[in-house]
């Protein structure tokens, strides 16, 4: 890897165009950019290989506990339908529990993860696997209630009642069971498009609670654990592993690393007809840590918020004077945000994300952005390591009076020389990404006349899902690798 020094600048004062709401925001001063990267192909090949070592150990887990059914005679169990009803429900059972603790820890929002992953590629791969686990689950409670129903001479119902009221801890079991298909339904595409994310998030804690309710029978019934030394020094060891990820990452390092810093609001600005800046300000702001790229989870701490966390990402570089969110009305709770209150007290949990400059591997970058987008496009054009002409920036807006962000992004580039190119205009063609006005060519060449270099470019995307798989499909067609484009979303 070699390394690549953007040329050392002086870090003006931006003009603010925007519009006040409960006060002016503060005089933004450009934080000085990163004087170096580093660059090169090994960056990616190394995350390339750390990924398959945490896949590899992950994979191992499975093979290890099936591996330890069939060692322990499992094979020998499918001499008759009870026999074999027994077998498989013992190996779905320790299958499912081990791939259900890995679906856990891939939303604990551990750093570990998310430094190799991104927040969006293990909230896909978690959801991924909600299906197959719910399966899994599901035949070993049907296995096991045939297997008792033949053996005792009861009907199903029967000894479904007689399971929950007389063997110990079958009524926790019962419970996670339930509670699971609640979790995995509400993961379904059709029935997340119904929920709120805040109705989402509150039914998805159920997860937590089904995980619970199962354990106490897996130790007290499960012939598979109780009674075998290195089998229950294995799932305790499971068990302690991803709980203490949960109970760290997600409760306690954020309780601990909000409490030295007392954030609150200090100002809230207009951008646009439908954007704001929300200010945030407190002691010590340089400990945050964090790179330009990345988002927050964002609890505004009222009676109506304060169990709330939403996603936003920086529209400003880390610095020692204040964090700033620019935030488009998209919902209920971004539409009040114009009212929200100075001095209103916040939580922060993160940073996240992957959308930053240590994925760069090339000297030229493009910056793509659309609409809510451009936050940290504009973080990443201010903080990036580049000399003139290194880095093109490309934003689509719908009117280009009304472009949140638009004023301080031309100052950037007149102070760095980037080049920019406003896409202003309404939309063209269903499969492109330009204004109409611009679809007379074919959307590849109307990239490369804009952005010679991208085929040879790292390219940032942020804007609407859809919107970022056209550009992604162009990019492409242009001859731009897969491993030099970055786009995450807020997955959930």
């Amino acid at each position: 890897m070699r390394k690549y020094s953007g040329r050392s600048q002086e870090t003006p004062k931006l003009v603010n165009n925007s519009r006040s709401m409960n006060q002016t925001g503060p005089q933004l001063t450009l934080t000085p950019p990163n004087q170096r990267v580093r660059l090169g192909v090994k960056k990616w090949l190394k995350i390339k290989r750390t990924q398959d070592v945490l896949e590899t150990i992950a994979w191992a887990t499975v093979v290890f506990v099936a591996a330890m059914f069939f060692l322990d005679g499992g094979i020998t169990k499918f001499d008759n339908l009870t026999d074999t009803l027994g077998a498989l429900s013992r190996l779905t059972a320790l299958v499912g529990t081990d791939l259900l603790l890995i679906h856990m820890l891939l939303v604990a929002r551990v750093p570990w993860l998310d430094k190799y992953y991104g927040h969006d590629r293990v909230t896909i791969a978690h959801k991924k696997l909600g299906k197959p686990i719910l399966y899994i689950i599901s035949a070993h409670f049907l296995f096991s209630l045939v297997q008792f129903a033949l053996q005792d001479g009861k009907s199903i119902a029967a000894e479904l009642l007689s399971l929950v009221t007389t063997v110990q801890d079958m009524w926790s079991a019962t419970l996670a069971l339930v509670l699971m298909i609640v979790v995995v339904i509400s993961s379904i595409n059709a029935s997340r498009k119904k929920l709120s994310y805040e109705a989402w998030y509150i039914i998805h804690l159920l997860g937590y609670a089904s995980v619970l309710a199962a354990v106490p029978h897996q130790f007290s019934t499960g012939s598979d654990i109780a009674g075998k030394p290195l089998q229950q020094l294995f799932w305790i060891v499971l068990y302690f592993f991803v709980a203490l990820n949960i109970v760290w990452f997600r409760i306690l390092a954020p309780i601990f690393k909000n409490l030295g810093h007392d954030l609150k609001v200090s100002a809230v600005v207009r951008e646009s007809s439908d954007t704001v800046s929300i200010y945030l300000t407190g002691r010590k702001l340089e400990k945050l840590g964090g790179q330009a790229g990345q988002f927050y989870m964002l609890r505004i701490l009222n009676k109506e918020n304060w169990s709330k966390p939403h996603p936003f990402s920086i529209s400003a570089a880390p610095n020692s004077r204040f964090v700033r969110f620019t935030i488009g009305a998209r919902g209920d709770f971004t539409k009040a945000l114009p009212g929200l209150k100075v001095g209103t007290k916040v939580f922060l949990e993160g940073p996240y994300g992957i959308f930053t400059e240590e994925r760069r591997t090339r000297e030229k970058v493009t910056l793509i952005a659309a609409g809510v987008g451009a936050p940290p496009i504009r973080a990443l054009a201010e903080s990036m390591a580049a000399r003139p002409g290194d880095i093109t920036i490309l934003y689509r807006v719908r009117d280009y009076e009304d472009a949140a962000l638009l004023n301080e992004l031309e100052q950037i580039c007149r102070h760095r020389g980037f080049r920019l190119h406003i896409l202003a205009g309404k939309r063209g063609q269903a499969q492109s990404w330009l204004p109409e006005h611009l679809t007379s060519e074919p959307d590849q060449a109307r990239l490369i006349e804009m952005a010679p270099f991208v085929s040879e470019s790292d390219v940032y995307i942020c804007g609407p899902a859809a919107w970022t798989h056209a550009v992604e499909k162009t990019l492409t067609r242009v001859g731009t690798p897969a491993s030099q484009i970055h786009a995450e979303e807020f997955a959930w």
